[in-house]
């Protein structure tokens, strides 16, 4: 069972409602916008922008903040699968050209988000076979559009890119800063992941340097550790990552179990491997993707 704070109460709620074993999730984006008048996107061509945020889809209007929204459904769908529970994920939008819904499917792709059941521009009932039991959507969504009154909300907070000179381009949100860099677009989820979701973000060029960091690190360690003998996770550490996920989508809280984990000489090399592995269904940062390298 799911607990989630509705942030229209600031309550726990179970999600779903016992005894159903169905989980029911529409996901709400931010408006798509070229323009500058909304914030959700940026010219950093032209340097008279903001810094608040940036388009990171090429013109098509899919900024930081669209990223979250989706990682915060892609998070919530993976943590109820790994506690038993079908999902049913609805990503509803305004209508969506073919340059958009393209590259939408791209930026899910590159940053380890599973695809929706269904897209629905409208009201999604019709879509998940009944109201949404949960709706993930930016705070200043009514919830009048779309039908997305119902459920219990969770309101992501909004992401921005800093300054130029402290800032992530384009190219660094989804590719690499320099060509001497391998480009790992799941930096970007690493960082969003160890932030609450419902806080606002200013994203960094050294924040996300060290997201890479961490990530290439955590591979080759968890590498080195699959040419152990396998051990079974320690029951403690198993019982605090379940509680964090299934309390409020606690992701923060996981990857700080991981990072104490690295070092820790009472927890054999084969324990630290299959934990990792393990929590990775929720995390989704590819952390084997090394093995046999």
């Amino acid at each position: 069972m799911l607990r989630i704070t509705d942030t229209r109460t600031g309550h726990l709620v179970d999600v779903p409602a016992a005894p159903r074993r169905l989980l029911r999730s529409s996901v709400h984006l931010p408006p798509l916008d070229t323009g500058t008048g909304t914030g959700t996107t940026e010219d950093t061509g032209t340097g008279t922008g903001t810094g608040t945020t940036e388009d990171t889809g090429s013109g098509t209007g899919i900024g930081p903040w669209h990223l979250r929204v989706l990682l915060v459904g892609d998070v919530l769908a993976r943590t109820a699968e790994l506690n038993g529970l079908q999902v049913v994920t609805v990503l509803t939008t305004g209508e969506l050209t073919p340059d958009r819904t393209g590259a939408l499917d791209r930026i899910m792709a590159v940053l380890g988000i599973h695809p929706p059941t269904a897209v629905a521009p409208h009201r999604p009932d019709a879509a998940l076979g009944g109201p949404a039991d949960v709706c993930v959507l930016p705070p200043d969504d009514d919830g009048d559009d779309g039908g997305l009154a119902t459920g219990v909300r969770i309101e992501v907070g909004r992401v921005g890119t800093a300054p130029p000179e402290q800032g992530a381009s384009t190219r660094e949100l989804l590719g690499a800063p320099d060509p001497s860099d391998t480009a790992d677009p799941l930096a970007v989820r690493l960082l969003l992941l160890g932030h609450p979701h419902t806080e606002p973000l200013t994203i960094t060029g050294p924040a996300l340097a060290e997201a890479r960091r961490t990530l290439r690190g955590w591979r080759g360690q968890v590498a080195d550790w699959a040419r152990h003998p396998s051990k079974p996770i320690p029951a403690d550490l198993l019982r605090q990552s379940y509680a964090a996920l299934t309390e409020n989508l606690d992701t923060a809280a996981v990857l700080d179990l991981l990072t104490s984990l690295v070092d820790r000489p009472d927890i054999p090399p084969g324990a630290r491997f299959e934990t990792f592995a393990h929590l990775d269904r929720v995390l989704g940062l590819d952390l084997a993707r090394d093995i046999g390298h």
